[in-house]
């Protein structure tokens, strides 16, 4: 049991570091901060656009179209590095599973491209 707990020491050490190293920055944070703030850095900020009057307001289509487009590709590339790496034993249902799987996000890829929101304006 010893032998382990001494296997163990030097990662205990380095989260005791790591955690009193932080303290002390969020601490000397806390003390050295200079705080002066003004109208302009406290004033409502949301994704670099100027507050909108109404909370209604459309927002335009390319907006959705990105999003989408960024949710293919990730969800592509979640599921893909497992399987690839199970690939031997997944059988011919995983296999086939997968190509329903990419034939769905392919389709949505052709429909991104169609809108045009691979098009940089």
């Amino acid at each position: 049991m010893d032998e382990l707990l001494r296997n163990y020491l030097p990662i205990v050490i380095f989260l005791a570091v790591a955690v009193l190293l932080g303290l002390v920055f969020i601490i000397a944070a806390a003390l050295l901060a200079v705080r002066n703030p003004d109208p302009e850095k406290v004033s409502a900020y949301e994704c670099g656009f100027n507050a909108f009057d109404d909370a209604r307001m459309k927002f335009d289509v390319r907006f959705y179209l990105v999003s989408i487009l960024f949710i293919i590709f990730d969800l592509e590339i979640a599921f893909l590095f497992p399987w690839a790496v199970a690939f031997k034993d997944v059988g011919l249902v995983g296999f086939w599973s997968m190509m329903v799987f990419l034939a769905v996000l392919t389709i949505g890829f052709a429909y991104e491209w169609k809108k045009g929101a691979l098009e940089w304006e």
